[in-house]
This record gives structure tokens, sequence and C-alpha cells, in this order.
């Protein structure tokens, strides 16, 4: 006799333990289905085709087309633990899911805890109704106990002896204490409002603020119709740019999982859904384009349609290849530079464009080797995982990254130096003393890098760091004086 939470155990009935939303911080078909669009982007209308065939087809088609590494999937850590105490007392563990039985097997085989596995096959998708009669056959109604979590497990635990409930779906828990006894509750993967404000990622909402530099490049900064058009473009911008981000972290579940920091972003955690991101991407969508098309000129729509598709090229296939990265990144930010001129309808000038690719160019590396920097701390001497890079490429990268920021303090030179110049500025040779300011900002950021002090993106780094914002107002100050 054995005593549990309280309650004494005469018998020992089998503990059937679900896996998506239980066991799992996640659900495999759409772990599976994401990784296959991560694959093989060509090929997403086959996911159609199996699906015409049916559930089962689908979750056995994704099964086999696509490699999930079980060992980094977010396991939530207190079902665990119960298993092993349940375990512990010689308890049956069954491990029965809707997922497909190549991956249950999988993951049973990971975890050493469970003595059967009952999952979907070929001919049956082991879920609801189904999963309830396979269960009653094996162990007679009431004749085992169930851990679950959502609406598709209310019929399983409609026969089970008892009802263990893990962060249960809305109303599910009212649902299941009219019918049967609650023996234990768990709620341990709540998301909060930073986790979303984490999956928009709105600190890089400051990236946005480089759609104002061809306003004050112009000089037209005291326009108030401009401004109120620039703060849209910035929204607009932002929402398009947080749907990109959450699309990119939904294919790179795998690799961010690998990743020592990135392993805590939302959706790769589980602390967010996937099926929750994919809803959240075409609504987001929808708000920016459509937002913008009504209140901005329909160019800056264009720009936002440009930067999308370049950036789900670089989350498809581009940010693996070495040196087209970093230039593709470059050209990303430039694409808000673009996107400023396009909203406030100005002429895009040859040297902002040229500065803004150089100065971007060389942030690119800075990301990039603060990366490789830290894979050659821990001793990792292969390709760096989802890059084109070896961590012993750091001195070339070092090299180019530092002398693309310089060519950036050059073109500054030469344009104090155009003729039309001096159309915009009472007095351009104040603008020379903007030049050591921004050598010196580059390097201070390169030498940073160097010693692993820089652990965040190079642009929001700039507008957060305390020197970087003085040596920022300084620069600004030049021009000022300087008109």
């Amino acid at each position: 006799m054995a005593r549990i939470q309280g309650r004494v155990l005469e018998t020992f009935p089998p503990l059937i333990v679900d896996l998506d939303g239980t066991l799992l911080r996640s659900d495999l078909l759409m772990e599976t289905a994401m990784a296959f669009v991560r694959s093989h982007p060509l090929k997403v209308f086959k996911l159609l085709g199996w699906l015409l065939k049916g559930k089962a087809a689908l979750k056995e088609g994704l099964a086999l087309e696509t490699q999930i590494d079980v060992s980094i999937l977010p396991y939530d850590p207190h079902v665990i633990e119960m298993i092993k105490a349940e375990k512990a007392l010689g308890r049956m563990i069954v491990l029965a899911t809707a997922s497909h039985v190549s991956l249950a097997e999988k993951i049973a085989e990971h975890l050493q805890l469970f003595d059967l596995v009952l999952a979907s096959n070929t001919n049956r998708n082991l879920s609801g109704h189904k999963k309830r009669d396979l269960l009653v056959a094996h162990y007679g109604e009431g004749g085992f106990d169930y851990i679950g979590n959502s609406k598709d497990d209310l019929p399983i635990w409609g026969v089970s002896r008892y009802a263990y409930v893990v962060n249960p779906d809305s109303g599910v828990e009212k649902t299941i204490t009219s019918t049967r006894k609650i023996e234990h509750v768990i709620r341990s993967n709540t998301a909060s409002l930073r986790d979303w404000r984490k999956a928009l990622r709105m600190h890089q909402w400051l990236k946005n603020a480089l759609i104002f530099v061809p306003l004050l490049a112009s000089h037209r900064i005291s326009q108030f119709e401009l401004v109120r058009d620039g703060v849209l473009a910035f929204v607009f911008f932002g929402l398009c740019a947080s749907s990109v981000y959450i699309l990119n972290d939904l294919l790179d579940l795998c690799d961010d999982r690998h990743h020592k920091s990135k392993c805590h972003r939302p959706f790769a955690s589980g602390k967010l859904s996937i099926k929750a991101g994919l809803l959240l991407v075409p609504t987001l969508l929808a708000l920016s384009f459509g937002g913008a098309l009504l209140l901005l000129p329909w160019q800056f729509s264009a720009v936002m349609a440009a930067y999308y598709a370049l950036t789900l090229a670089y989350s498809l296939h581009l940010k693996r290849m070495m040196a087209v990265d970093v230039i593709v990144l470059a050209m990303l930010y430039t694409a808000r530079i673009i996107a400023g001129v396009a909203a406030f309808n100005l002429t895009l000038t040859f040297w902002i464009l040229a500065f803004s690719m150089f100065m971007f160019l060389s942030l690119a590396m800075v990301k990039r080797y603060a990366e490789l920097r830290d894979a050659r701390a821990r001793e990792v001497n292969t390709m760096a995982r989802g890059r084109g890079y070896y961590p012993g490429d750091l001195d070339m990268i070092a090299s180019l990254g530092a002398s693309s920021g310089y060519l950036a303090v050059m073109v500054l030179a030469l344009y104090i130096q155009d003729a039309a110049t001096t159309v915009l500025y009472v007095a351009p040779h104040i603008i020379w003393l903007a030049c050591p300011l921004l050598l010196f900002w580059v390097t201070r950021v390169w030498m940073l890098t160097h010693r692993g002090m820089m652990n965040d993106d190079p642009v929001v780094f700039a507008i957060r760091d305390r020197t970087s914002q003085l040596i920022g107002a300084a620069f600004i100050l030049m021009f000022w004086i300087a008109a």
C-alpha cells in the first residue's frame, strides 16, 4: 500500500499520459509542419494532398519527411517529475497520443519513462473518441487514470478513474469537475504579456526610427504632416516586422532550441503555441498593409512588401549562405530608410544609400562576429548551426566589418564636399567634426564585440548604450549647427 498526495492506493491502475500540450509544451503536428515548410518551402502544397487523404495520412507524411530532434523538445518538467514519482511506485506508464507512432516511440526512447506507446499510424488518428475506445479495450472503463489538457481529452476523462489536468484549455477544468474527480492540476505554462511582447520583439521596433532619417536629412522635421506620416509609417512597419519575426521564430524552432539564449524564446520554449503564432502572422500583416494602403503613399507599401519578401527569403535560405546573409541584413536595415523616403515622398539620394549600406554591412558583420566568438568560446569548431561560417572565420569577418564601417565614414566625408551639400547647410565644414565621432563609435563597437561585450543586435545596442546615445546626440548637433 502506498500514499500519493494524501490518498491511499490499494491498486496501481495504469497511468495514461497524453503528449501534445501535456507532456510536451507544443504540438508535434505543428512542429513537423513548420519543419517541413522550413526544409521544403517549394513543396508546401504537398501538405494539402496529404490532408485530403485524412489527418492520419498528413501526420504520417510529415513524420516521415521531417527530422525532429526529440532531445530538445520543450517537455514540461512538472509532468515528468510527476510521472517519475508514479513510476517509482510501480505503476504502468503508457504514452497515448494522436501524434504519429514513429515520433512517439522516439520520445519514449529518449525519456525512458513509458512501458507502452499507443499512437496514430497509417490507418488511424488516435484522438478523442478513438483514443477513448482503445484505452477502454485495453484496460476497461475506470481501469486507468489519464493525464491530459484539451477538449479532445474530455471523452477519455469520461471513462477514466481519476483525471490529471495539465495547463487546461479554457473551460476544460470546469467540464471535467462536473463529471469526474480531478486528482491533480498542474499549471506550469501560462503565457504572460511579457511573452507576447518578446514574441513580437517590440524592442526591435527601435530600428524603425531609421524611417525618420530621410526627413532629418531633408531638414523638414518641423512639418507636422510629415512627422505624423512618419509615426504612422513607424507603427505599420513595426507590425510588418513583428509578423516576420514570429514567422522566422516558427521556422527556426530547431535552430533556436540549440542556441544558448534563443532557446528561451516564447515559441521555442513552448510558452506560446505554434497555432497562436500562425494566426498572428496574417493578422499583423493585414493591419500593417491595410493601414499603410489607406493612410500612406502606395510606394511605402511596395517597400514593405519587398522587405517582407526579402526577409522571408533570408529566413528560408539566404541566412545560411556565407556573405550573402550579411549583405541581405544590410539591405533590410537600409529598407527602413527607403521606406521613410517613400512615406515622406522624398527623393532617395546617393549619399544616404551609400552611407547606410556600408554602415549596416559593418553592423551585420558585428552580429555574425558575436555569434561566432561565442561558438569559439565553447570550443565549437564545426560550421555554426544555421549559418555559413566557421569560428575560424572570425579574423576575416572583423577585417571586413571594420573596413565597411570606415568606408561609411569616408562616404560622409565625401558628402561634405558635394556641391548639393552647400545648398542645404550654411556652414557645411562643421560636419567634418562628425567624422571623428563616427570613427570613434565604429571602432568602439568593434572593440566591444572583440571583447565579447556585444550580446544584442548592434542597432538596438546603439540605441540603448549611453555612450552611443551621447555620440548620436553630438553627431546630430554637428549637423544642426552646420544648418
